[in-house]
Protein backbone atom coordinates (compact mmCIF):
# COMPACT_ATOMS: atom_id res chain seq x y z
CA UNK A 1 0.00 0.00 0.00
CA UNK A 2 1.30 3.50 -1.28
CA UNK A 3 2.52 5.88 2.02
CA UNK A 4 3.09 8.91 -0.27
CA UNK A 5 -0.05 11.07 -1.24
CA UNK A 6 -0.42 13.24 -4.55
CA UNK A 7 -0.81 16.27 -4.58
CA UNK A 8 -4.62 16.31 -5.03
CA UNK A 9 -4.81 14.25 -2.18
CA UNK A 10 -2.75 16.91 -0.27
CA UNK A 11 -5.63 19.19 -1.44
CA UNK A 12 -8.09 17.28 -0.49
CA UNK A 13 -6.75 17.05 2.94
CA UNK A 14 -6.11 20.65 3.53
CA UNK A 15 -9.45 21.70 2.09
CA UNK A 16 -11.03 19.31 4.91
CA UNK A 17 -8.67 20.25 7.50
CA UNK A 18 -9.29 23.78 6.70
CA UNK A 19 -13.15 23.32 7.53
CA UNK A 20 -12.19 21.61 11.12
CA UNK A 21 -9.97 25.12 11.59
CA UNK A 22 -12.92 27.13 10.37
CA UNK A 23 -15.09 25.57 13.39
CA UNK A 24 -12.32 25.59 16.26
CA UNK A 25 -11.22 29.41 15.16
CA UNK A 26 -14.86 30.53 15.15
CA UNK A 27 -15.60 29.20 18.44
CA UNK A 28 -12.87 30.89 19.76
CA UNK A 29 -12.36 34.01 18.12
CA UNK A 30 -16.13 34.68 19.96
CA UNK A 31 -15.42 33.91 23.45
CA UNK A 32 -11.87 36.31 23.67
CA UNK A 33 -14.63 39.01 22.19
CA UNK A 34 -17.62 38.57 24.12
CA UNK A 35 -16.50 41.83 26.55
CA UNK A 36 -16.46 43.96 23.33
CA UNK A 37 -19.99 42.68 21.81
CA UNK A 38 -21.30 43.22 25.20
CA UNK A 39 -20.23 46.62 25.70
CA UNK A 40 -21.19 47.70 21.74
CA UNK A 41 -25.11 45.79 22.25
CA UNK A 42 -25.90 46.62 25.74
CA UNK A 43 -26.26 42.98 26.51
CA UNK A 44 -27.31 41.74 29.45
CA UNK A 45 -25.27 38.93 31.26
CA UNK A 46 -28.19 36.05 30.32
CA UNK A 47 -28.56 37.23 26.38
CA UNK A 48 -24.41 36.76 26.22
CA UNK A 49 -24.32 33.86 27.76
CA UNK A 50 -27.42 32.42 25.35
CA UNK A 51 -25.22 33.94 22.21
CA UNK A 52 -22.52 31.47 23.53
CA UNK A 53 -24.99 28.37 24.35
CA UNK A 54 -26.70 28.82 21.22
CA UNK A 55 -24.01 27.48 19.32
CA UNK A 56 -23.60 25.10 21.72
CA UNK A 57 -27.25 23.75 21.39
CA UNK A 58 -27.57 23.99 17.56
CA UNK A 59 -23.99 21.41 17.21
CA UNK A 60 -24.85 19.23 19.85
CA UNK A 61 -28.58 18.85 19.41
CA UNK A 62 -28.81 17.84 15.55
CA UNK A 63 -24.87 16.45 15.33
CA UNK A 64 -26.08 12.85 15.44
CA UNK A 65 -28.35 13.59 12.67
CA UNK A 66 -25.91 15.08 10.84
CA UNK A 67 -23.46 12.54 10.78
CA UNK A 68 -26.33 9.86 9.36
CA UNK A 69 -27.22 12.11 6.59
CA UNK A 70 -24.42 12.24 5.71
CA UNK A 71 -24.16 8.52 5.26
CA UNK A 72 -27.23 8.51 3.74
CA UNK A 73 -27.83 11.89 1.63
CA UNK A 74 -23.71 12.67 0.45
CA UNK A 75 -21.17 13.63 2.44
CA UNK A 76 -19.41 16.02 -0.28
CA UNK A 77 -22.91 17.22 -0.81
CA UNK A 78 -23.73 17.64 2.41
CA UNK A 79 -20.45 19.12 3.47
CA UNK A 80 -20.60 21.71 0.38
CA UNK A 81 -24.37 22.83 1.42
CA UNK A 82 -23.78 23.26 5.13
CA UNK A 83 -20.27 24.91 5.03
CA UNK A 84 -22.61 27.72 2.34
CA UNK A 85 -24.93 27.81 5.35
CA UNK A 86 -21.90 28.62 7.62
CA UNK A 87 -20.36 31.22 5.64
CA UNK A 88 -23.98 32.77 5.76
CA UNK A 89 -25.01 33.07 9.29
CA UNK A 90 -22.16 33.60 10.15
CA UNK A 91 -21.87 37.20 8.01
CA UNK A 92 -25.45 37.59 9.31
CA UNK A 93 -23.49 37.58 13.09
CA UNK A 94 -21.35 39.99 11.94
CA UNK A 95 -23.94 42.57 10.64
CA UNK A 96 -26.27 42.17 14.05
CA UNK A 97 -27.17 44.83 15.76
CA UNK A 98 -29.44 42.98 18.21
CA UNK A 99 -28.88 40.07 20.88
CA UNK A 100 -31.71 37.68 19.35
CA UNK A 101 -30.36 38.21 15.98
CA UNK A 102 -26.90 36.82 17.30
CA UNK A 103 -28.49 34.47 19.37
CA UNK A 104 -30.25 33.12 16.12
CA UNK A 105 -26.87 33.26 14.05
CA UNK A 106 -24.99 31.71 16.75
CA UNK A 107 -27.40 28.98 16.87
CA UNK A 108 -27.92 28.55 13.09
CA UNK A 109 -23.77 28.23 12.48
CA UNK A 110 -23.75 25.41 15.21
CA UNK A 111 -26.33 23.62 13.44
CA UNK A 112 -24.80 23.68 10.47
CA UNK A 113 -21.16 22.70 12.01
CA UNK A 114 -23.42 19.80 13.32
CA UNK A 115 -23.91 18.73 9.57
CA UNK A 116 -20.57 19.93 7.99
CA UNK A 117 -17.90 18.22 10.57
CA UNK A 118 -18.74 14.86 10.44
CA UNK A 119 -19.32 14.80 6.94
CA UNK A 120 -15.89 16.19 6.72
CA UNK A 121 -14.30 13.28 8.73
CA UNK A 122 -16.18 10.72 6.93
CA UNK A 123 -14.66 12.16 3.68
CA UNK A 124 -11.28 12.28 5.34
CA UNK A 125 -11.60 8.36 5.72
CA UNK A 126 -13.20 7.82 2.32
CA UNK A 127 -10.38 9.35 0.60
CA UNK A 128 -7.84 7.85 2.07
CA UNK A 129 -7.14 4.06 2.98
CA UNK A 130 -6.77 2.37 6.13
CA UNK A 131 -3.14 2.11 6.68
CA UNK A 132 -0.46 4.92 6.85
CA UNK A 133 -2.08 7.25 4.84
CA UNK A 134 -5.33 7.31 6.88
CA UNK A 135 -3.36 7.42 10.14
CA UNK A 136 -1.46 10.71 8.57
CA UNK A 137 -4.21 12.16 7.24
CA UNK A 138 -6.52 12.17 10.90
CA UNK A 139 -3.12 13.51 12.18
CA UNK A 140 -3.22 16.50 10.21
CA UNK A 141 -6.86 16.69 10.52
CA UNK A 142 -6.95 16.62 14.32
CA UNK A 143 -3.85 18.81 14.38
CA UNK A 144 -5.71 21.82 12.87
CA UNK A 145 -9.04 21.23 14.76
CA UNK A 146 -7.18 21.87 18.04
CA UNK A 147 -4.64 24.00 16.95
CA UNK A 148 -7.80 26.00 15.19
CA UNK A 149 -9.27 26.76 18.80
CA UNK A 150 -5.70 27.90 20.31
CA UNK A 151 -4.75 30.03 17.48
CA UNK A 152 -8.28 31.54 17.17
CA UNK A 153 -7.90 33.07 20.89
CA UNK A 154 -5.13 34.92 19.67
CA UNK A 155 -6.70 35.85 16.28
CA UNK A 156 -9.80 36.84 18.44
CA UNK A 157 -7.63 39.23 20.71
CA UNK A 158 -6.71 40.86 17.21
CA UNK A 159 -9.93 41.14 15.96
CA UNK A 160 -11.10 42.25 18.78
CA UNK A 161 -9.24 45.05 19.01
CA UNK A 162 -10.19 46.32 15.60
CA UNK A 163 -13.36 46.02 16.09
CA UNK A 164 -15.57 42.58 17.26
CA UNK A 165 -17.80 42.68 13.99
CA UNK A 166 -14.06 41.12 12.13
CA UNK A 167 -14.57 37.99 14.32
CA UNK A 168 -17.84 37.17 12.20
CA UNK A 169 -16.36 38.16 8.85
CA UNK A 170 -13.32 36.81 9.60
CA UNK A 171 -15.14 33.25 8.97
CA UNK A 172 -16.45 34.38 6.11
CA UNK A 173 -13.52 35.20 3.85
CA UNK A 174 -11.76 31.50 5.50
CA UNK A 175 -15.10 29.72 4.28
CA UNK A 176 -15.69 31.17 1.11
CA UNK A 177 -11.97 30.14 0.23
CA UNK A 178 -12.37 26.56 1.64
CA UNK A 179 -15.71 26.48 -0.38
CA UNK A 180 -14.34 27.30 -3.58
CA UNK A 181 -11.40 24.49 -3.23
CA UNK A 182 -14.03 22.08 -2.25
CA UNK A 183 -15.77 22.59 -5.31
CA UNK A 184 -12.99 22.04 -7.29
CA UNK A 185 -11.28 19.09 -5.50
CA UNK A 186 -13.89 16.97 -3.17
CA UNK A 187 -15.65 14.01 -5.18
CA UNK A 188 -18.49 12.52 -3.48
CA UNK A 189 -17.87 8.93 -1.98
CA UNK A 190 -19.75 6.24 -2.16
CA UNK A 191 -22.98 6.41 -0.98
CA UNK A 192 -25.21 3.24 0.20
CA UNK A 193 -28.55 3.03 -1.68
CA UNK A 194 -31.05 4.77 0.21
CA UNK A 195 -33.39 2.57 2.29
CA UNK A 196 -37.36 1.33 0.71
CA UNK A 197 -38.94 2.32 3.97
CA UNK A 198 -37.07 5.98 3.78
CA UNK A 199 -35.76 8.18 5.98
CA UNK A 200 -36.14 7.49 9.59
CA UNK A 201 -38.02 10.79 10.89
CA UNK A 202 -39.27 9.64 13.99
CA UNK A 203 -35.55 8.64 15.14
CA UNK A 204 -34.75 12.21 13.49
CA UNK A 205 -36.83 14.01 15.58
CA UNK A 206 -36.51 12.24 18.50
CA UNK A 207 -32.76 12.21 19.12
CA UNK A 208 -33.00 15.77 17.87
CA UNK A 209 -34.88 16.77 20.70
CA UNK A 210 -33.26 14.65 23.16
CA UNK A 211 -29.54 15.73 22.52
CA UNK A 212 -31.52 19.53 22.52
CA UNK A 213 -32.54 19.59 26.13
CA UNK A 214 -30.11 17.98 27.76
CA UNK A 215 -27.79 19.97 26.29
CA UNK A 216 -29.58 23.05 27.25
CA UNK A 217 -29.96 21.11 30.80
CA UNK A 218 -26.07 20.67 30.80
CA UNK A 219 -25.68 24.51 29.97
CA UNK A 220 -27.73 25.74 32.54
CA UNK A 221 -25.96 23.84 35.25
CA UNK A 222 -23.61 26.98 35.35
CA UNK A 223 -26.16 28.60 37.70
CA UNK A 224 -26.89 25.66 40.23
CA UNK A 225 -28.96 28.16 41.99
CA UNK A 226 -31.06 29.31 39.31
CA UNK A 227 -34.05 27.76 38.66
CA UNK A 228 -32.69 24.41 39.38
CA UNK A 229 -36.11 22.34 39.48
CA UNK A 230 -36.47 23.79 35.30
CA UNK A 231 -32.92 22.43 35.04
CA UNK A 232 -33.72 19.16 36.49
CA UNK A 233 -36.73 18.69 34.95
CA UNK A 234 -35.24 19.87 31.41
CA UNK A 235 -32.76 16.71 31.89
CA UNK A 236 -35.51 14.39 32.95
CA UNK A 237 -37.51 15.35 29.57
CA UNK A 238 -34.19 14.73 27.14
CA UNK A 239 -33.37 11.67 28.80
CA UNK A 240 -37.04 10.41 28.65
CA UNK A 241 -36.88 11.16 25.25
CA UNK A 242 -33.75 9.55 24.21
CA UNK A 243 -35.05 6.56 25.88
CA UNK A 244 -38.23 7.10 23.01
CA UNK A 245 -35.48 7.21 20.96
CA UNK A 246 -33.70 3.89 21.59
CA UNK A 247 -36.99 1.91 21.70
CA UNK A 248 -37.99 3.57 18.27
CA UNK A 249 -34.58 2.29 16.79
CA UNK A 250 -34.78 -1.43 18.29
CA UNK A 251 -38.28 -1.33 16.04
CA UNK A 252 -37.04 0.61 13.18
CA UNK A 253 -36.84 -1.33 9.65
CA UNK A 254 -34.12 1.31 8.82
CA UNK A 255 -32.63 3.06 11.59
CA UNK A 256 -31.42 6.73 11.93
CA UNK A 257 -28.38 4.81 14.59
CA UNK A 258 -27.75 1.39 14.05
CA UNK A 259 -27.39 0.45 18.01
CA UNK A 260 -25.28 -2.44 17.32
CA UNK A 261 -22.19 0.22 16.43
CA UNK A 262 -22.54 0.71 20.24
CA UNK A 263 -21.24 -2.88 20.62
CA UNK A 264 -17.41 -1.69 19.87
CA UNK A 265 -15.50 -1.34 22.56
CA UNK A 266 -13.04 1.09 20.57
CA UNK A 267 -15.99 3.35 19.64
CA UNK A 268 -17.06 3.69 23.50
CA UNK A 269 -13.86 4.24 24.90
CA UNK A 270 -13.35 6.42 22.29
CA UNK A 271 -16.41 8.73 23.12
CA UNK A 272 -16.23 8.36 26.63
CA UNK A 273 -12.23 9.47 25.82
CA UNK A 274 -13.51 12.50 24.26
CA UNK A 275 -16.19 13.62 26.20
CA UNK A 276 -13.65 13.92 29.44
CA UNK A 277 -10.45 14.57 27.21
CA UNK A 278 -12.75 17.88 25.97
CA UNK A 279 -14.46 18.42 29.08
CA UNK A 280 -11.21 19.10 30.95
CA UNK A 281 -9.94 21.16 28.05
CA UNK A 282 -12.75 23.56 27.86
CA UNK A 283 -12.68 23.78 32.31
CA UNK A 284 -9.45 24.55 32.47
CA UNK A 285 -9.23 27.16 29.38
CA UNK A 286 -12.19 28.89 30.93
CA UNK A 287 -10.77 29.24 34.27
CA UNK A 288 -7.72 30.26 33.31
CA UNK A 289 -9.05 32.62 31.00
CA UNK A 290 -11.00 34.45 34.15
CA UNK A 291 -7.71 33.70 36.47
CA UNK A 292 -5.35 36.14 33.76
CA UNK A 293 -7.94 38.86 33.18
CA UNK A 294 -9.95 38.99 36.16
CA UNK A 295 -7.64 38.37 38.74
CA UNK A 296 -3.77 39.26 37.13
CA UNK A 297 -5.45 41.93 34.72
CA UNK A 298 -4.08 40.72 31.37
CA UNK A 299 -5.62 42.08 27.95
CA UNK A 300 -7.43 39.33 25.80
CA UNK A 301 -4.13 39.12 23.69
CA UNK A 302 -1.68 38.50 26.37
CA UNK A 303 -4.46 35.71 27.29
CA UNK A 304 -4.16 34.19 23.59
CA UNK A 305 -0.83 34.52 23.35
CA UNK A 306 -0.15 32.89 27.06
CA UNK A 307 -1.65 29.47 25.77
CA UNK A 308 -0.22 29.73 22.19
CA UNK A 309 2.02 27.01 23.13
CA UNK A 310 -0.84 24.49 23.56
CA UNK A 311 -0.57 25.31 19.61
CA UNK A 312 2.38 23.48 18.89
CA UNK A 313 0.40 19.98 18.50
CA UNK A 314 -0.35 21.78 14.96
CA UNK A 315 2.84 20.97 14.11
CA UNK A 316 3.53 17.66 16.03
CA UNK A 317 0.10 15.79 15.04
CA UNK A 318 0.40 15.62 11.41
CA UNK A 319 4.00 14.98 11.89
CA UNK A 320 4.90 13.16 15.11
CA UNK A 321 1.81 10.85 15.92
CA UNK A 322 1.58 9.27 12.74
CA UNK A 323 4.84 7.69 13.41
CA UNK A 324 4.26 7.03 16.97
CA UNK A 325 0.83 5.40 15.81
CA UNK A 326 2.42 3.32 13.41
CA UNK A 327 5.18 2.11 15.94
CA UNK A 328 3.74 1.54 19.19
CA UNK A 329 0.03 1.35 18.37
CA UNK A 330 -2.90 3.89 18.99
CA UNK A 331 -4.07 2.98 22.01
CA UNK A 332 -0.76 3.52 24.14
CA UNK A 333 -0.14 7.16 22.18
CA UNK A 334 -3.89 7.96 23.53
CA UNK A 335 -3.12 6.92 27.09
CA UNK A 336 0.05 8.69 27.25
CA UNK A 337 -1.50 11.64 25.89
CA UNK A 338 -4.22 11.34 28.91
CA UNK A 339 -1.14 10.92 31.09
CA UNK A 340 0.46 14.13 30.14
CA UNK A 341 -2.64 16.15 30.36
CA UNK A 342 -3.29 15.17 33.98
CA UNK A 343 -0.10 16.06 34.70
CA UNK A 344 0.24 19.25 32.85
CA UNK A 345 -3.71 20.22 34.55
CA UNK A 346 -2.06 19.20 37.90
CA UNK A 347 1.03 21.49 37.80
CA UNK A 348 -1.22 24.75 37.28
CA UNK A 349 -3.09 23.65 40.72
CA UNK A 350 -0.61 25.74 42.93
CA UNK A 351 -0.87 29.23 40.38
CA UNK A 352 -0.79 32.35 42.65
CA UNK A 353 -1.32 36.23 42.71
CA UNK A 354 2.36 36.53 41.41
CA UNK A 355 2.81 33.60 39.56
CA UNK A 356 5.18 34.54 36.44
CA UNK A 357 4.54 32.96 32.97
CA UNK A 358 7.30 30.71 33.42
CA UNK A 359 5.49 28.90 35.90
CA UNK A 360 2.87 28.34 33.93
CA UNK A 361 4.77 27.58 30.76
CA UNK A 362 5.27 23.47 31.54
CA UNK A 363 1.47 23.21 31.75
CA UNK A 364 0.84 24.91 28.33
CA UNK A 365 3.64 22.81 26.99
CA UNK A 366 2.55 19.48 28.52
CA UNK A 367 -1.26 20.43 26.76
CA UNK A 368 -0.28 21.00 23.55
CA UNK A 369 2.08 17.25 23.94
CA UNK A 370 -1.28 15.95 25.20
CA UNK A 371 -3.08 17.46 22.12
CA UNK A 372 -0.75 16.03 19.94
CA UNK A 373 -1.33 12.64 21.19
CA UNK A 374 -4.69 12.26 22.25
CA UNK A 375 -6.74 14.32 19.89
CA UNK A 376 -6.28 11.93 16.55
CA UNK A 377 -6.16 9.26 18.06
CA UNK A 378 -9.55 9.75 19.48
CA UNK A 379 -10.78 10.51 16.12
CA UNK A 380 -9.19 7.13 14.63
CA UNK A 381 -10.35 4.78 17.57
CA UNK A 382 -13.64 5.96 16.51
CA UNK A 383 -13.92 4.58 13.38
CA UNK A 384 -11.80 1.15 14.00
CA UNK A 385 -13.51 -1.68 13.08
CA UNK A 386 -16.75 0.60 11.87
CA UNK A 387 -18.02 -0.15 8.47
CA UNK A 388 -17.46 2.30 5.69
CA UNK A 389 -21.18 3.13 5.30
CA UNK A 390 -21.35 4.18 8.77
CA UNK A 391 -18.26 6.51 9.53
CA UNK A 392 -20.87 9.38 9.12
CA UNK A 393 -22.30 8.08 12.18
CA UNK A 394 -19.42 7.08 13.61
CA UNK A 395 -18.16 10.85 13.40
CA UNK A 396 -21.64 12.40 14.52
CA UNK A 397 -21.18 10.35 18.06
CA UNK A 398 -17.75 11.55 18.14
CA UNK A 399 -18.56 15.13 17.90
CA UNK A 400 -21.58 14.98 19.82
CA UNK A 401 -19.50 13.46 22.95
CA UNK A 402 -16.72 16.58 22.22
CA UNK A 403 -19.86 18.85 22.32
CA UNK A 404 -21.00 17.08 25.66
CA UNK A 405 -18.15 17.36 27.24
CA UNK A 406 -17.03 20.89 26.22
CA UNK A 407 -20.85 21.97 28.07
CA UNK A 408 -20.18 19.77 31.16
CA UNK A 409 -16.83 20.94 31.52
CA UNK A 410 -17.59 24.69 31.66
CA UNK A 411 -20.33 24.02 33.62
CA UNK A 412 -18.61 21.83 36.56
CA UNK A 413 -15.92 24.40 36.32
CA UNK A 414 -18.20 27.23 36.64
CA UNK A 415 -20.55 25.44 39.42
CA UNK A 416 -17.66 24.72 41.17
CA UNK A 417 -16.19 28.15 41.04
CA UNK A 418 -19.41 29.55 42.28
CA UNK A 419 -20.26 27.11 45.20
CA UNK A 420 -16.52 27.82 46.45
CA UNK A 421 -16.65 31.72 46.01
CA UNK A 422 -19.96 32.53 47.76
CA UNK A 423 -20.90 35.61 48.95
CA UNK A 424 -17.42 36.67 48.92
CA UNK A 425 -15.28 38.94 46.09
CA UNK A 426 -11.99 39.66 47.76
CA UNK A 427 -9.12 38.55 44.69
CA UNK A 428 -8.21 36.02 47.51
CA UNK A 429 -11.05 34.38 47.82
CA UNK A 430 -11.92 34.37 43.69
CA UNK A 431 -8.10 32.97 43.33
CA UNK A 432 -8.96 29.55 45.71
CA UNK A 433 -12.29 29.25 44.65
CA UNK A 434 -10.51 29.13 40.65
CA UNK A 435 -8.01 26.66 42.09
CA UNK A 436 -10.70 24.31 43.57
CA UNK A 437 -12.50 24.70 40.36
CA UNK A 438 -9.50 23.39 38.60
CA UNK A 439 -9.70 20.06 39.96
CA UNK A 440 -12.56 19.46 38.18
CA UNK A 441 -10.39 19.15 34.58
CA UNK A 442 -7.42 17.15 36.72
CA UNK A 443 -10.61 14.71 37.74
CA UNK A 444 -11.85 14.48 33.77
CA UNK A 445 -9.11 13.99 32.23
CA UNK A 446 -7.54 11.37 35.05
CA UNK A 447 -10.97 8.95 34.74
CA UNK A 448 -10.04 9.84 30.35
CA UNK A 449 -6.93 8.38 31.12
CA UNK A 450 -8.15 5.32 33.33
CA UNK A 451 -10.94 4.53 30.48
CA UNK A 452 -8.34 4.58 27.57
CA UNK A 453 -6.17 1.84 29.70
CA UNK A 454 -8.25 -0.50 29.12
CA UNK A 455 -7.55 -0.37 25.55
CA UNK A 456 -4.30 -1.18 26.39
CA UNK A 457 -4.92 -5.10 27.10
CA UNK A 458 -5.80 -5.14 23.21
CA UNK A 459 -2.55 -4.63 21.02
CA UNK A 460 -3.79 -2.08 19.26
CA UNK A 461 -3.99 -2.95 14.99
CA UNK A 462 -0.63 -2.85 13.34
CA UNK A 463 -0.88 -1.78 9.41
CA UNK A 464 -0.60 -5.11 8.16
CA UNK A 465 -2.71 -7.11 11.35
CA UNK A 466 -6.26 -8.12 9.57
CA UNK A 467 -8.86 -5.88 10.22
CA UNK A 468 -12.49 -6.31 11.90
CA UNK A 469 -15.41 -7.87 9.46
CA UNK A 470 -17.49 -4.82 9.06
CA UNK A 471 -20.86 -5.94 9.09
CA UNK A 472 -22.05 -6.81 5.57
CA UNK A 473 -25.66 -4.98 6.09
CA UNK A 474 -25.22 -2.22 8.24
CA UNK A 475 -28.80 -1.23 8.48
CA UNK A 476 -29.57 -4.65 9.55
CA UNK A 477 -29.54 -5.62 13.58
CA UNK A 478 -31.15 -7.76 15.32
CA UNK A 479 -32.37 -5.33 17.81
CA UNK A 480 -34.71 -4.30 15.29
CA UNK A 481 -36.13 -7.31 13.70
CA UNK A 482 -39.28 -8.20 16.07
CA UNK A 483 -39.62 -11.52 13.68
CA UNK A 484 -36.22 -12.63 14.96
CA UNK A 485 -34.92 -14.86 17.47
CA UNK A 486 -33.16 -12.37 19.25
CA UNK A 487 -30.55 -14.27 21.93
CA UNK A 488 -29.75 -16.70 18.74
CA UNK A 489 -29.22 -13.86 16.73
CA UNK A 490 -27.21 -11.87 19.11
CA UNK A 491 -25.04 -14.35 20.16
CA UNK A 492 -23.78 -15.75 16.64
CA UNK A 493 -23.06 -11.63 15.94
CA UNK A 494 -21.75 -10.69 18.99
CA UNK A 495 -17.70 -10.37 18.30
CA UNK A 496 -15.28 -10.85 20.73
CA UNK A 497 -13.55 -7.81 22.57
Amino acid sequence: MPTSMSPRAWGVLFVLAGAIFLEGIDVAMLNVALPAIRADLGLSTGMLSGVVSAYVLGYGGFMLLGGRAADLLGRRRMFLFWLTVFLIFSGLGGFANDGWTLLTARFVTGVAAAFMTPAGLSLITGNFPEGPQRTKALGVYAGTASGGYVLGLVAGGLLASIGWRWVFFAPVILSAVILVAALLLLKETPVPERPPGGFDLAGAFSITGAMLLLVYGVVRLEQPGDGLALTLGVLAAGLALLIVFVLIERRARHPLVRLGILRSPSLVRANLGALLFLAAFAGFQFVVTLYLQEVRGWSSLQTGLAMLVISLDVILAPTLTPWLVNRFGNARVLFAGMVLAVLGYALFLPMGMDWTYAAMLPTMFLLGLAFSLAYGPLTMAATEGVAEPEHGLAGGLLYTSMQFGTALGLSAVTAVSVAALGDAGTPAAVLESQRLALLVPVAAVAAGALITAFGLRRRAAAPGDPQPVPDPDPDHDPDHDPDHDHDHDRSASRQPT
